[in-house]
């Protein structure tokens, strides 16, 4: 009788045993593809981003400068200094600019900058749309994460970024991060049109409501909790928190 409970133990454990490592097995590729869509949606993003750069402005600042050179022949002397000197300030400007856009052909900036810089980054390349007011603000000192963890921190943020230039209508976007002790807290908050968030939260099927569980999806993945709130008219607010190791203070930076 005890040979046969023991067999019958044993049998169990071990596919108790094999379910847990199926699981753990299914949680690490589910981990590894969303790391892979997360890197393909920011290099999507960056090649947009450097396409309404150099559009928009280098190419502008291009332009300019062209003008500015075919039109110097026919002024008066007093006149060709500022034009020349006008000249040169354009195309420094499309110089710092290219100087810019080619670190963000690395695909792997965000890894390479760090989460901070990269929110820096993204907030200065609205900024220059001149269509949009960004403000940032950081409490505590900086603290370093697992690489891929900021690479989908990172995406969670900018997809609510694109979500504000896409849909909010708004004129001031505000990001505030703080380091503390044993979390990072990221809050986005915008003045636009805000969205009715009720037919998401009943449950219903919406266009917006995919990007939003997505986002919720992602920060369950890195074990964050992700808060939405809005008000029609006046605007929306997304909460981010990321609980840390205590050994990450060891990568704190300046």
């Amino acid at each position: 009788m005890f040979i046969i409970l023991f067999t019958f133990f044993l049998i169990f454990f071990i596919k108790d045993k094999q379910k847990q490592v199926i699981k753990e097995q299914r949680t690490r590729n589910d981990y590894e593809q969303a790391i892979l869509r997360t890197q393909l949606e920011i290099q999507e993003q960056t090649l947009k981003n450097i396409s309404e750069e150099i559009h928009d402005n280098i190419g502008q600042a291009l332009s300019l400068a062209k003008l500015n050179l075919n039109t110097i022949l026919p002024l008066a002397e007093e006149n060709l200094h500022q034009k020349i000197l006008n000249s040169k300030e354009l195309i420094s400007k499309a110089i710092g600019d290219l100087r810019d856009l080619s670190r963000s052909l690395d695909t792997d900036y965000v890894k390479d900058m760090g989460l901070q810089r990269a929110i820096e980054y993204t907030l200065e390349m609205m900024q220059k749309t001149e269509t949009i007011k960004t403000k940032l603000v950081v409490d505590g000192s900086i603290i370093r994460l697992d690489k891929q963890k900021e690479l989908i921190l990172f995406r969670i943020v900018q997809e609510t970024f694109n979500n504000v230039i896409k849909h909010a209508d708004a004129t001031q976007l505000e990001v505030n991060v703080q380091y503390k002790p044993t979390l990072i807290e990221i809050q986005v908050t915008d003045n636009g049109k805000g969205i009715d968030l009720r037919p998401l939260n009943e449950g219903n099927n919406t266009s917006y409501g995919l990007g939003i569980r997505n986002m919720h999806n992602r920060a369950k993945l890195i074990g964050a909790e992700f808060h939405m709130s809005s008000i029609l008219g006046k605007g929306t607010h997304v909460q981010i928190i990321l609980p840390i190791e205590t050994n990450n203070h060891e990568n704190k930076q300046d």
